[in-house]
């Protein structure tokens, strides 16, 4: 099938500094999307247009939703299950507290429910420090793997096989599992040039073509199962971060960016850098699972 999309919208110009892990809530009609370095988690209603704000007290990596108003919070050396509205602080994990300057980076649910994230060395050194992690329904966490720069993603194709990426290091992942989480296999799926940006972010779509989006790069390439590239979606911004699908037919791409790392010179020449954005396909995006703990 040949993929079709929209000239990028913007949604909102929420100037994010590291914007990234955007969701589709769909009974809330609302993409939510977190400001890393800001500590913010974003809300955007595409019904009403209305725009929220929260204020988190770490920085955050991710955010994934349970029920309600309760959603699971990626922080610096925590998940934190919250009530958004009311603040009440449900359920506190610790993560990596040994290594005091990493903090958790991107996450998503898999085709369980489960959630899996991933952890970085918050100075951006060049020091494999992050690791993929696994925090299963019943809230047993699962280290599944290791050795990693900047850990990004992961997309998932089925209940055990994912992809997941080391952005520094310019690499996609394909990583088979068991049902205990354990790898089978890990082979390099894609691995990139320095030119083409790095990869971040990504998602699937019912056809099981991956939509990469890519840092430094002002694009989304989408990749077909056996790496090939299908289709291009060109930005007026630099670092696009993440996406996610959404809408009434899930055939909605929503896109975080950011203006980390652009100087004076480049946010000049667009102001368009840490906005949010929406693209229409004629794809529809496979269905992300809430984090299925039971409450």
């Amino acid at each position: 099938m040949n993929i079709i999309s929209s000239t990028p919208e913007i949604l909102w110009k929420s100037k994010s500094f590291l914007g990234e892990s955007p969701i589709w809530v769909k009974e809330h009609k609302s993409i939510y999307f977190v400001d890393i370095k800001k500590k913010k988690i974003l809300k955007y209603n595409i019904n009403t247009k209305q725009k929220k704000t929260y204020e988190i007290n770490k920085e955050i990596g991710f955010i994934s939703h349970i029920k309600k108003n309760i959603f699971v919070l990626g922080l610096k050396n925590e998940l934190r299950i919250l009530d958004l509205i009311n603040k009440k602080k449900i359920k506190s994990i610790p993560i990596e507290k040994d290594l005091k300057f990493n903090r958790i980076n991107d996450g998503k649910t898999d085709h369980s429910g489960n959630l899996w994230f991933g952890t970085i060395d918050n100075r951006e050194m060049n020091v494999k420090n992050g690791s993929l992690y696994c925090l299963e329904k019943n809230l047993n966490l699962i280290k599944v793997d290791t050795g990693y720069f900047t850990t990004n993603g992961p997309a998932f194709i089925s209940k055990t096989l994912l992809y997941h990426t080391d952005t520094r290091k310019k690499i996609i992942y394909k990583i088979k599992i068991n049902n205990k989480k354990k790898i089978l296999k890990k082979k390099i799926f894609i691995k990139f040039k320095k030119k083409t940006g790095s990869p971040d972010g990504m998602t699937v779509d019912r056809y099981l073509n991956l939509w990469v989006c890519f840092y430094r790069g002002a694009c989304i390439k989408v990749f077909n199962k056996n790496g090939e590239k299908k289709h291009q979606i060109d930005f007026m911004a630099k670092n696009i971060t993440n996406c996610i699908f959404g809408g009434t037919k899930n055939k909605e791409l929503f896109i975080t960016s950011a203006i980390k790392g652009l100087d004076k010179r480049q946010l000049s020449k667009n102001n368009y850098d840490g906005s949010l954005f929406r693209v229409k396909t004629n794809i529809e995006g496979s269905k992300i699972k809430k984090f299925a703990m039971k409450l």
